[in-house]
Protein backbone atom coordinates (compact mmCIF):
# COMPACT_ATOMS: atom_id res chain seq x y z
CA UNK A 1 0.00 0.00 0.00
CA UNK A 2 1.50 3.31 -1.07
CA UNK A 3 1.66 6.47 0.96
CA UNK A 4 -1.41 8.71 0.66
CA UNK A 5 0.56 11.68 -0.60
CA UNK A 6 1.97 9.59 -3.43
CA UNK A 7 -1.31 7.91 -4.24
CA UNK A 8 -3.34 11.10 -4.23
CA UNK A 9 -0.79 12.81 -6.46
CA UNK A 10 -1.66 10.39 -9.26
CA UNK A 11 -5.39 10.96 -9.14
CA UNK A 12 -7.46 14.08 -9.52
CA UNK A 13 -8.18 15.44 -6.03
CA UNK A 14 -11.74 14.98 -4.81
CA UNK A 15 -12.52 17.78 -2.38
CA UNK A 16 -14.53 17.03 0.73
CA UNK A 17 -17.08 19.17 2.50
CA UNK A 18 -14.46 21.11 4.45
CA UNK A 19 -12.86 22.32 1.23
CA UNK A 20 -9.89 19.99 1.79
CA UNK A 21 -8.61 17.96 -1.11
CA UNK A 22 -8.43 14.19 -1.02
CA UNK A 23 -4.65 14.47 -0.86
CA UNK A 24 -4.76 16.82 2.14
CA UNK A 25 -7.33 14.72 3.94
CA UNK A 26 -5.49 11.46 3.43
CA UNK A 27 -2.26 13.09 4.53
CA UNK A 28 -3.88 14.14 7.78
CA UNK A 29 -4.96 10.56 8.32
CA UNK A 30 -1.54 9.17 7.49
CA UNK A 31 0.37 11.40 9.85
CA UNK A 32 -2.11 11.23 12.70
CA UNK A 33 -2.99 14.93 12.76
CA UNK A 34 -6.14 14.33 14.70
CA UNK A 35 -8.26 15.83 17.42
CA UNK A 36 -5.80 14.88 20.11
CA UNK A 37 -3.38 12.13 19.08
CA UNK A 38 -1.86 11.60 22.54
CA UNK A 39 -4.08 10.69 25.47
CA UNK A 40 -4.08 13.78 27.61
CA UNK A 41 -4.01 13.69 31.40
CA UNK A 42 -6.84 15.43 33.23
CA UNK A 43 -8.25 15.64 36.72
CA UNK A 44 -10.89 13.13 37.67
CA UNK A 45 -14.29 13.95 36.17
CA UNK A 46 -16.73 15.76 38.45
CA UNK A 47 -20.29 17.02 38.48
CA UNK A 48 -23.35 16.41 36.37
CA UNK A 49 -24.58 18.08 33.20
CA UNK A 50 -28.27 17.73 32.32
CA UNK A 51 -29.46 18.64 28.86
CA UNK A 52 -33.09 19.00 27.80
CA UNK A 53 -33.73 17.34 24.43
CA UNK A 54 -36.70 18.23 22.22
CA UNK A 55 -37.37 14.60 21.32
CA UNK A 56 -38.00 11.27 22.99
CA UNK A 57 -34.80 9.25 22.75
CA UNK A 58 -35.15 5.89 21.03
CA UNK A 59 -33.07 2.73 21.69
CA UNK A 60 -32.44 2.38 17.94
CA UNK A 61 -30.08 5.35 18.29
CA UNK A 62 -27.92 3.39 20.75
CA UNK A 63 -26.83 1.05 17.96
CA UNK A 64 -24.61 2.45 15.17
CA UNK A 65 -25.78 -0.32 12.85
CA UNK A 66 -29.19 1.32 12.59
CA UNK A 67 -28.00 4.86 11.94
CA UNK A 68 -30.59 6.58 9.77
CA UNK A 69 -29.96 9.42 7.35
CA UNK A 70 -30.51 12.09 10.02
CA UNK A 71 -28.24 13.72 12.59
CA UNK A 72 -30.20 12.71 15.72
CA UNK A 73 -28.43 9.38 16.43
CA UNK A 74 -25.11 11.21 16.71
CA UNK A 75 -26.40 12.87 19.87
CA UNK A 76 -25.85 9.44 21.44
CA UNK A 77 -23.10 8.02 19.20
CA UNK A 78 -20.60 10.74 20.07
CA UNK A 79 -21.05 9.87 23.75
CA UNK A 80 -21.27 6.07 23.87
CA UNK A 81 -19.34 5.05 20.77
CA UNK A 82 -16.37 5.90 18.60
CA UNK A 83 -15.57 5.49 14.93
CA UNK A 84 -12.51 4.66 12.90
CA UNK A 85 -12.68 8.21 11.53
CA UNK A 86 -15.34 10.83 12.21
CA UNK A 87 -16.07 14.55 11.91
CA UNK A 88 -14.46 16.62 14.65
CA UNK A 89 -14.11 20.37 15.21
CA UNK A 90 -12.13 21.86 12.35
CA UNK A 91 -11.86 18.54 10.50
CA UNK A 92 -14.35 16.86 8.17
CA UNK A 93 -12.78 13.51 9.06
CA UNK A 94 -10.41 13.07 11.98
CA UNK A 95 -8.45 9.93 12.86
CA UNK A 96 -10.18 8.44 15.89
CA UNK A 97 -10.00 4.69 16.59
CA UNK A 98 -7.73 4.61 13.54
CA UNK A 99 -4.55 6.56 14.13
CA UNK A 100 -3.88 6.76 10.39
CA UNK A 101 -5.06 5.63 6.99
CA UNK A 102 -3.81 5.53 3.42
CA UNK A 103 -5.20 4.95 -0.06
CA UNK A 104 -3.77 2.98 -2.94
CA UNK A 105 -2.70 4.72 -6.14
CA UNK A 106 -5.49 3.10 -8.13
CA UNK A 107 -8.17 4.18 -5.65
CA UNK A 108 -9.20 0.58 -5.00
CA UNK A 109 -7.83 0.13 -1.51
CA UNK A 110 -7.95 1.91 1.86
CA UNK A 111 -5.77 0.82 4.76
CA UNK A 112 -6.50 1.79 8.37
CA UNK A 113 -4.11 1.36 11.30
CA UNK A 114 -5.84 1.13 14.68
CA UNK A 115 -4.56 2.78 17.82
CA UNK A 116 -2.77 0.57 20.30
CA UNK A 117 -4.39 -0.07 23.67
CA UNK A 118 -7.89 1.23 22.90
CA UNK A 119 -10.61 -0.62 24.78
CA UNK A 120 -14.38 -0.89 24.89
CA UNK A 121 -16.19 -0.02 28.10
CA UNK A 122 -16.17 -3.68 29.19
CA UNK A 123 -12.38 -3.89 28.86
CA UNK A 124 -12.27 -5.80 25.55
CA UNK A 125 -9.67 -4.44 23.12
CA UNK A 126 -10.85 -2.72 19.92
CA UNK A 127 -9.55 -4.88 17.07
CA UNK A 128 -9.69 -5.12 13.31
CA UNK A 129 -12.25 -7.91 13.66
CA UNK A 130 -14.58 -5.51 15.48
CA UNK A 131 -14.18 -3.02 12.62
CA UNK A 132 -14.99 -5.64 9.99
CA UNK A 133 -17.90 -6.99 12.02
CA UNK A 134 -19.36 -3.51 12.51
CA UNK A 135 -19.24 -2.76 8.78
CA UNK A 136 -20.78 -6.09 7.79
CA UNK A 137 -23.48 -5.71 10.45
CA UNK A 138 -24.38 -2.16 9.37
CA UNK A 139 -27.91 -1.90 8.01
CA UNK A 140 -28.61 1.82 8.25
CA UNK A 141 -28.92 4.55 5.64
CA UNK A 142 -26.78 4.10 2.50
CA UNK A 143 -25.65 0.68 3.71
CA UNK A 144 -26.67 -1.05 0.50
CA UNK A 145 -24.75 1.50 -1.57
CA UNK A 146 -21.59 1.02 0.48
CA UNK A 147 -21.62 -2.75 0.59
CA UNK A 148 -22.28 -3.03 -3.13
CA UNK A 149 -19.02 -1.19 -3.80
CA UNK A 150 -16.79 -3.07 -1.34
CA UNK A 151 -15.19 -6.22 -2.75
CA UNK A 152 -13.56 -7.42 0.46
CA UNK A 153 -12.42 -6.45 3.95
CA UNK A 154 -9.09 -7.88 5.08
CA UNK A 155 -7.77 -8.01 8.63
CA UNK A 156 -4.11 -9.03 8.34
CA UNK A 157 -3.56 -8.42 12.04
CA UNK A 158 -5.54 -7.02 15.02
CA UNK A 159 -4.41 -3.43 14.32
CA UNK A 160 -4.81 -3.37 10.55
CA UNK A 161 -7.93 -3.20 8.34
CA UNK A 162 -7.95 -3.04 4.55
CA UNK A 163 -11.02 -2.22 2.46
CA UNK A 164 -10.86 -3.34 -1.18
CA UNK A 165 -13.27 -1.65 -3.58
CA UNK A 166 -14.71 -3.06 -6.80
CA UNK A 167 -13.95 0.20 -8.61
CA UNK A 168 -12.55 3.61 -7.68
CA UNK A 169 -15.05 5.51 -5.56
CA UNK A 170 -14.23 9.12 -4.66
CA UNK A 171 -16.80 9.18 -1.85
CA UNK A 172 -15.71 6.07 0.03
CA UNK A 173 -14.32 8.00 3.00
CA UNK A 174 -17.25 10.42 3.00
CA UNK A 175 -19.73 7.54 3.17
CA UNK A 176 -17.73 5.44 5.59
CA UNK A 177 -16.61 8.20 7.92
CA UNK A 178 -19.50 10.65 8.01
CA UNK A 179 -22.56 10.03 5.82
CA UNK A 180 -23.27 6.64 7.43
CA UNK A 181 -22.75 4.93 10.76
CA UNK A 182 -20.76 2.10 9.15
CA UNK A 183 -17.46 3.34 10.55
CA UNK A 184 -18.66 3.38 14.17
CA UNK A 185 -17.26 0.32 15.91
CA UNK A 186 -19.07 -2.04 18.28
CA UNK A 187 -17.67 -5.02 20.25
CA UNK A 188 -18.14 -8.21 18.25
CA UNK A 189 -17.84 -10.64 21.17
CA UNK A 190 -20.30 -8.76 23.35
CA UNK A 191 -22.88 -8.39 20.59
CA UNK A 192 -22.67 -12.05 19.65
CA UNK A 193 -23.32 -12.83 23.30
CA UNK A 194 -26.27 -10.48 24.00
CA UNK A 195 -27.79 -10.05 20.52
CA UNK A 196 -29.27 -6.95 18.95
CA UNK A 197 -32.04 -6.49 21.50
CA UNK A 198 -29.69 -7.04 24.42
CA UNK A 199 -27.29 -4.50 22.96
CA UNK A 200 -29.98 -1.82 22.82
CA UNK A 201 -30.84 -2.49 26.46
CA UNK A 202 -27.21 -2.25 27.59
CA UNK A 203 -25.01 -0.79 24.84
CA UNK A 204 -21.24 -0.99 25.17
CA UNK A 205 -19.01 1.19 23.06
CA UNK A 206 -15.59 2.78 22.98
CA UNK A 207 -16.71 6.39 23.45
CA UNK A 208 -16.01 8.91 26.21
CA UNK A 209 -19.14 7.97 28.19
CA UNK A 210 -20.54 4.66 29.41
CA UNK A 211 -24.20 3.70 29.43
CA UNK A 212 -25.73 3.72 32.93
CA UNK A 213 -29.50 3.70 32.55
CA UNK A 214 -32.28 4.53 30.15
CA UNK A 215 -35.84 5.41 31.12
CA UNK A 216 -37.91 5.42 27.92
CA UNK A 217 -39.51 8.77 27.31
CA UNK A 218 -37.71 10.29 30.29
CA UNK A 219 -33.91 10.26 30.23
CA UNK A 220 -30.61 8.61 29.30
CA UNK A 221 -27.87 8.60 31.94
CA UNK A 222 -24.17 8.17 31.09
CA UNK A 223 -20.96 8.31 33.12
CA UNK A 224 -17.42 9.25 32.11
CA UNK A 225 -15.16 6.49 30.80
CA UNK A 226 -11.74 7.16 32.27
CA UNK A 227 -10.13 4.85 29.72
CA UNK A 228 -11.15 6.90 26.70
CA UNK A 229 -8.14 7.17 24.36
CA UNK A 230 -8.41 10.87 23.56
CA UNK A 231 -8.84 12.23 27.08
CA UNK A 232 -10.89 11.61 30.19
CA UNK A 233 -14.03 13.77 30.18
CA UNK A 234 -14.16 16.53 32.78
CA UNK A 235 -17.82 15.90 33.66
CA UNK A 236 -18.62 12.73 35.60
CA UNK A 237 -22.25 12.29 34.59
CA UNK A 238 -24.30 13.46 31.62
CA UNK A 239 -28.08 13.14 31.53
CA UNK A 240 -30.09 13.65 28.35
CA UNK A 241 -33.62 14.41 29.47
CA UNK A 242 -36.55 14.18 27.05
CA UNK A 243 -38.71 17.32 27.27
CA UNK A 244 -40.72 17.46 24.03
CA UNK A 245 -42.75 20.54 25.00
CA UNK A 246 -40.83 23.71 24.16
CA UNK A 247 -42.20 25.93 26.92
CA UNK A 248 -41.53 23.20 29.49
CA UNK A 249 -37.92 22.97 28.26
CA UNK A 250 -37.42 26.70 28.69
CA UNK A 251 -38.96 26.61 32.16
CA UNK A 252 -36.61 23.78 33.12
CA UNK A 253 -33.63 25.82 31.93
CA UNK A 254 -34.76 28.93 33.82
CA UNK A 255 -35.20 27.01 37.08
CA UNK A 256 -31.89 25.16 36.72
CA UNK A 257 -33.49 21.74 36.36
CA UNK A 258 -31.42 21.40 33.18
CA UNK A 259 -28.21 23.14 32.15
CA UNK A 260 -29.06 23.51 28.47
CA UNK A 261 -31.81 22.83 25.97
CA UNK A 262 -32.12 22.06 22.28
CA UNK A 263 -34.59 23.70 19.90
CA UNK A 264 -36.10 26.95 21.08
CA UNK A 265 -38.10 29.15 18.70
CA UNK A 266 -40.12 32.33 18.24
CA UNK A 267 -41.32 34.19 21.32
CA UNK A 268 -39.76 31.62 23.64
CA UNK A 269 -36.36 32.22 22.04
CA UNK A 270 -36.84 35.94 22.55
CA UNK A 271 -37.75 35.29 26.19
CA UNK A 272 -34.60 33.21 26.61
CA UNK A 273 -32.49 36.05 25.25
CA UNK A 274 -34.04 38.44 27.79
CA UNK A 275 -33.39 36.12 30.75
CA UNK A 276 -30.25 36.99 32.79
CA UNK A 277 -27.70 34.17 32.89
CA UNK A 278 -29.04 32.42 29.80
CA UNK A 279 -27.71 32.69 26.26
CA UNK A 280 -28.93 31.67 22.84
CA UNK A 281 -26.59 29.50 20.75
CA UNK A 282 -27.09 29.49 16.97
CA UNK A 283 -25.73 26.95 14.49
CA UNK A 284 -27.02 26.08 11.03
CA UNK A 285 -27.88 22.46 10.51
CA UNK A 286 -30.66 20.57 8.69
CA UNK A 287 -32.18 21.40 5.37
CA UNK A 288 -35.98 21.12 5.54
CA UNK A 289 -38.42 20.85 2.68
CA UNK A 290 -41.93 19.95 1.57
CA UNK A 291 -41.91 16.59 -0.22
CA UNK A 292 -44.51 15.30 -2.66
CA UNK A 293 -44.47 11.48 -2.35
CA UNK A 294 -47.37 11.06 -4.78
CA UNK A 295 -45.78 12.94 -7.69
CA UNK A 296 -45.10 9.66 -9.52
CA UNK A 297 -48.79 8.62 -9.36
CA UNK A 298 -50.57 9.76 -12.55
CA UNK A 299 -53.86 9.87 -10.64
CA UNK A 300 -52.54 12.33 -8.05
CA UNK A 301 -52.74 16.13 -8.45
CA UNK A 302 -49.08 16.21 -7.46
CA UNK A 303 -48.17 14.39 -10.69
CA UNK A 304 -48.74 17.74 -12.44
CA UNK A 305 -45.60 19.90 -12.22
CA UNK A 306 -47.77 23.02 -12.04
CA UNK A 307 -49.31 21.89 -8.77
CA UNK A 308 -45.88 21.33 -7.23
CA UNK A 309 -44.77 24.72 -8.55
CA UNK A 310 -47.83 26.28 -6.93
CA UNK A 311 -46.91 24.78 -3.57
CA UNK A 312 -43.35 26.04 -3.98
CA UNK A 313 -44.61 29.59 -4.59
CA UNK A 314 -47.14 29.28 -1.76
CA UNK A 315 -44.57 29.01 1.05
CA UNK A 316 -44.01 32.36 2.76
CA UNK A 317 -40.47 31.50 3.82
CA UNK A 318 -39.47 34.96 4.98
CA UNK A 319 -42.34 35.40 7.44
CA UNK A 320 -42.07 31.82 8.71
CA UNK A 321 -38.35 32.42 9.30
CA UNK A 322 -38.99 35.61 11.26
CA UNK A 323 -41.76 34.08 13.35
CA UNK A 324 -40.07 30.79 14.25
CA UNK A 325 -36.34 31.26 13.71
CA UNK A 326 -35.97 34.97 14.55
CA UNK A 327 -34.67 35.32 11.00
CA UNK A 328 -31.66 33.04 11.62
CA UNK A 329 -32.54 30.31 9.07
CA UNK A 330 -30.74 30.37 5.72
CA UNK A 331 -33.11 30.69 2.77
CA UNK A 332 -32.05 29.19 -0.57
CA UNK A 333 -33.42 27.15 -3.44
CA UNK A 334 -31.79 23.82 -2.69
CA UNK A 335 -34.22 21.37 -1.16
CA UNK A 336 -31.81 18.69 -0.02
CA UNK A 337 -28.23 20.02 0.07
CA UNK A 338 -27.08 22.40 2.83
CA UNK A 339 -24.78 25.35 2.19
CA UNK A 340 -21.81 23.89 4.10
CA UNK A 341 -21.65 20.74 1.94
CA UNK A 342 -19.13 20.14 -0.79
CA UNK A 343 -20.73 20.43 -4.27
CA UNK A 344 -23.56 22.62 -2.92
CA UNK A 345 -25.13 24.68 -5.69
CA UNK A 346 -26.30 28.05 -4.46
CA UNK A 347 -29.54 29.52 -5.80
CA UNK A 348 -31.85 32.28 -4.50
CA UNK A 349 -34.95 31.17 -2.58
CA UNK A 350 -38.21 30.89 -4.51
CA UNK A 351 -40.41 33.96 -4.14
CA UNK A 352 -43.66 33.96 -2.22
CA UNK A 353 -46.16 34.57 -5.01
CA UNK A 354 -49.72 33.55 -4.04
CA UNK A 355 -51.22 35.08 -7.18
CA UNK A 356 -49.02 32.99 -9.46
CA UNK A 357 -49.62 29.92 -7.28
CA UNK A 358 -53.40 30.23 -7.65
CA UNK A 359 -53.00 30.76 -11.40
CA UNK A 360 -50.95 27.57 -11.72
CA UNK A 361 -53.52 25.59 -9.75
CA UNK A 362 -56.28 26.88 -12.02
CA UNK A 363 -54.28 26.00 -15.15
CA UNK A 364 -53.83 22.49 -13.73
CA UNK A 365 -57.61 22.13 -13.40
CA UNK A 366 -57.99 23.09 -9.74
CA UNK A 367 -59.46 26.61 -9.68
CA UNK A 368 -60.87 25.97 -6.21
CA UNK A 369 -57.60 24.59 -4.87
CA UNK A 370 -56.98 21.04 -3.69
CA UNK A 371 -57.44 18.99 -0.56
CA UNK A 372 -53.90 17.74 0.02
CA UNK A 373 -54.71 15.44 2.92
CA UNK A 374 -52.14 14.86 5.69
CA UNK A 375 -48.88 16.77 6.03
CA UNK A 376 -46.65 14.43 8.02
CA UNK A 377 -43.90 16.00 10.08
CA UNK A 378 -41.48 15.34 12.90
CA UNK A 379 -43.34 16.22 16.11
CA UNK A 380 -40.36 18.25 17.30
CA UNK A 381 -41.00 20.61 14.38
CA UNK A 382 -44.80 20.63 14.59
CA UNK A 383 -44.84 24.43 14.71
CA UNK A 384 -43.00 24.56 11.38
CA UNK A 385 -45.37 22.03 9.85
CA UNK A 386 -48.34 24.11 11.04
CA UNK A 387 -46.81 27.30 9.63
CA UNK A 388 -46.26 25.62 6.26
CA UNK A 389 -49.84 24.34 6.21
CA UNK A 390 -51.19 27.81 7.06
CA UNK A 391 -49.16 29.37 4.26
CA UNK A 392 -50.29 26.78 1.71
CA UNK A 393 -53.90 27.25 2.76
CA UNK A 394 -53.72 30.87 1.62
CA UNK A 395 -53.18 29.74 -1.98
CA UNK A 396 -55.81 26.98 -1.90
CA UNK A 397 -53.73 23.97 -0.89
CA UNK A 398 -55.46 22.55 2.16
CA UNK A 399 -53.29 20.19 4.23
CA UNK A 400 -53.67 18.84 7.75
CA UNK A 401 -50.45 18.63 9.82
CA UNK A 402 -49.84 15.21 11.35
CA UNK A 403 -46.96 15.39 13.88
CA UNK A 404 -45.25 12.03 14.51
CA UNK A 405 -42.62 11.26 17.17
CA UNK A 406 -39.20 11.41 15.51
CA UNK A 407 -38.08 7.78 15.48
CA UNK A 408 -41.48 6.61 14.25
CA UNK A 409 -41.70 9.44 11.71
CA UNK A 410 -38.41 8.60 10.01
CA UNK A 411 -39.10 4.88 10.19
CA UNK A 412 -42.39 5.27 8.31
CA UNK A 413 -40.82 7.85 5.98
CA UNK A 414 -38.08 5.39 4.98
CA UNK A 415 -40.55 2.53 4.66
CA UNK A 416 -42.51 4.64 2.13
CA UNK A 417 -45.73 4.53 4.14
CA UNK A 418 -46.79 8.15 3.70
CA UNK A 419 -48.91 9.84 1.08
CA UNK A 420 -50.16 13.40 0.83
CA UNK A 421 -47.31 15.67 1.92
CA UNK A 422 -44.19 15.17 4.01
CA UNK A 423 -42.12 17.80 5.76
CA UNK A 424 -38.72 16.21 5.20
CA UNK A 425 -35.41 17.18 6.71
CA UNK A 426 -31.89 15.95 7.23
CA UNK A 427 -28.78 17.17 9.01
CA UNK A 428 -26.77 14.03 8.32
CA UNK A 429 -23.09 14.44 7.54
CA UNK A 430 -21.86 13.99 3.97
CA UNK A 431 -21.78 15.95 0.74
CA UNK A 432 -24.18 16.74 -2.11
CA UNK A 433 -23.82 13.25 -3.56
CA UNK A 434 -24.66 11.45 -0.32
CA UNK A 435 -27.67 13.69 0.31
CA UNK A 436 -29.05 13.32 -3.22
CA UNK A 437 -28.53 9.56 -3.08
CA UNK A 438 -30.78 9.33 -0.02
CA UNK A 439 -33.60 11.58 -1.23
CA UNK A 440 -33.58 11.93 -5.03
CA UNK A 441 -32.10 8.77 -6.56
CA UNK A 442 -33.71 5.40 -7.29
CA UNK A 443 -33.45 3.15 -4.25
CA UNK A 444 -32.63 6.03 -1.91
CA UNK A 445 -33.58 5.55 1.74
CA UNK A 446 -36.22 8.28 1.55
CA UNK A 447 -36.89 8.46 -2.21
CA UNK A 448 -40.49 7.50 -3.07
CA UNK A 449 -39.77 7.58 -6.79
CA UNK A 450 -37.10 8.53 -9.28
CA UNK A 451 -36.34 10.23 -12.58
CA UNK A 452 -34.05 8.43 -15.09
CA UNK A 453 -32.09 11.56 -16.05
CA UNK A 454 -31.18 12.22 -12.41
CA UNK A 455 -30.28 8.57 -11.86
CA UNK A 456 -27.98 8.60 -14.91
CA UNK A 457 -26.13 11.68 -13.68
CA UNK A 458 -25.74 10.13 -10.24
CA UNK A 459 -24.11 7.02 -11.70
CA UNK A 460 -21.73 9.17 -13.75
CA UNK A 461 -20.58 11.30 -10.83
CA UNK A 462 -20.15 8.31 -8.54
CA UNK A 463 -17.06 7.13 -10.46
CA UNK A 464 -15.75 10.51 -11.63
CA UNK A 465 -12.41 11.31 -9.97
CA UNK A 466 -11.98 14.72 -11.58
CA UNK A 467 -13.33 17.25 -9.10
CA UNK A 468 -14.46 19.87 -11.63
CA UNK A 469 -16.25 17.33 -13.84
CA UNK A 470 -17.92 15.80 -10.82
CA UNK A 471 -19.07 19.18 -9.61
CA UNK A 472 -20.67 19.86 -13.00
CA UNK A 473 -22.60 16.59 -12.82
CA UNK A 474 -23.80 17.23 -9.29
CA UNK A 475 -24.80 20.78 -10.16
CA UNK A 476 -26.90 19.39 -13.03
CA UNK A 477 -28.57 16.99 -10.61
CA UNK A 478 -29.44 19.78 -8.21
CA UNK A 479 -30.83 21.88 -11.05
CA UNK A 480 -33.04 19.00 -12.18
CA UNK A 481 -34.31 18.53 -8.63
CA UNK A 482 -35.16 22.23 -8.69
CA UNK A 483 -36.77 22.17 -12.17
CA UNK A 484 -38.91 19.13 -11.40
CA UNK A 485 -39.80 20.47 -7.93
CA UNK A 486 -39.22 17.04 -6.44
CA UNK A 487 -39.48 18.93 -3.16
CA UNK A 488 -40.13 22.55 -2.28
CA UNK A 489 -37.20 23.85 -0.19
CA UNK A 490 -38.07 25.62 3.04
CA UNK A 491 -34.67 26.61 4.47
CA UNK A 492 -31.51 25.50 6.17
CA UNK A 493 -32.59 25.34 9.76
CA UNK A 494 -30.93 27.42 12.45
CA UNK A 495 -30.54 25.18 15.47
CA UNK A 496 -31.37 27.54 18.33
CA UNK A 497 -30.27 26.17 21.69
CA UNK A 498 -30.32 27.59 25.20
CA UNK A 499 -27.28 27.47 27.48
CA UNK A 500 -27.46 27.96 31.24
CA UNK A 501 -25.01 29.65 33.64
CA UNK A 502 -23.27 26.45 34.86
CA UNK A 503 -21.98 25.50 31.40
CA UNK A 504 -18.40 26.42 30.56
CA UNK A 505 -17.77 25.02 27.07
CA UNK A 506 -20.93 23.67 25.41
CA UNK A 507 -19.19 22.81 22.06
CA UNK A 508 -22.40 23.93 20.29
CA UNK A 509 -21.52 25.01 16.76
CA UNK A 510 -18.03 23.52 16.90
CA UNK A 511 -18.70 21.27 13.87
CA UNK A 512 -20.22 22.51 10.63
CA UNK A 513 -23.89 21.60 10.36
CA UNK A 514 -23.87 19.73 13.69
CA UNK A 515 -26.41 20.95 16.30
CA UNK A 516 -25.57 18.93 19.43
CA UNK A 517 -23.06 19.21 22.28
CA UNK A 518 -20.21 17.13 20.89
CA UNK A 519 -17.46 16.06 21.31
CA UNK A 520 -18.71 15.25 24.81
CA UNK A 521 -15.20 14.94 26.23
CA UNK A 522 -14.70 18.64 25.45
CA UNK A 523 -17.84 19.83 27.27
CA UNK A 524 -17.11 21.55 30.59
CA UNK A 525 -18.84 23.01 33.61
CA UNK A 526 -17.73 26.27 35.18
CA UNK A 527 -15.67 26.00 38.35
CA UNK A 528 -17.34 26.70 41.65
Amino acid sequence: MNSPSRSAARTAPARLSSGMSRRELLALGAFGIAAGVPRWAFAAPQGQLTWGAHISLAPTWFDPAETSGIITPYMVLYALHDALVKPMPGQPLAPSLAESWSASEDGLGYDFVLRQGVKFHNGDPVTAEDVKYSFERYRGANGTTMKARVAAIETPDPQHVRFKLKEPWPDFLTFYGSATGAGWVVPKKYLEKVGDDGFKKAPIGAGPYKFVAFKPGIELTMEAFDGYWRKTPSIQRIVLKSIPDESTRLAALKTGEVDGIYWITGQLAEELQRTPGLKLAVSHTATQWLYFPDQWDPKSPWHDLRVRQAANLGLDRHNINQAIQLGHALLHDNAFVPAHFEFYQKAPPPPFDPTKAKQLLAEAGHPGGIDAGPLYCDAAFANIGEAMANSLREVGIRANPQPIERAAFYKSFSEKKYNGLIMGGSAAFGNAATRLEAFAVKGGAYAYGNYPDIDALFQQQAVELDHAKRETLLFKMQQLVRDKVIAAPLWQLAALSGVGPRVGESTLGSMGGYPWTSPYEDVTLKAG
